[in-house]
């Protein structure tokens, strides 16, 4: 992976995320999950380092948010990324998207498309939305 990218990874596990880098660690979160989960599947593309990044970061200032928040890397983590697709496969895959799942269902998903079309601020307030309607 373009070191860019690694360290644009980083910036986010930095933020508190915890990182889902195997199938196992997938499982883990889901199988072991309480309450909410928030899981930003995060891409190398420029829309995921312009828009869904510092979305995120922002998002991550709210009052109310998720239980437990993780990311996993399409692309790199690929075997990872599958098994955390598996748990919303009805869902076409996309990237960099967010999942927001609850008691293990998925409830909420903001797509590539609503990402690619939007400015940070306008996806964080999405985020924002699905905590306040979720998370509470």
């Amino acid at each position: 992976m373009h070191d860019t990218h690694r360290q644009t990874h980083n910036d986010i596990i930095d933020l508190g995320l915890k990182e889902i880098s195997t199938a196992e660690d997938a499982d883990a979160l889901v199988n072991n999950m309480r309450g909410t989960a928030l899981i930003f599947i995060n891409s190398a593309c420029g829309c995921s380092g312009r828009v869904a990044q510092p979305a995120l970061k922002m998002a991550m200032e709210h009052e109310l948010k998720p239980d437990m928040i993780a990311t996993v890397f399409a692309g790199v983590d690929r075997e990872a990324t599958a098994r955390v697709r598996s748990y919303f496969s009805e869902i076409p895959p996309s990237s960099p998207a967010f999942a927001l799942l609850k008691e293990r269902h998925l409830v909420h998903m903001i797509h590539r498309s609503d990402i690619q079309a939007s400015r940070p601020k306008d996806v964080a307030e999405m985020l924002t939305r699905a905590f306040e309607k979720y998370c509470a």
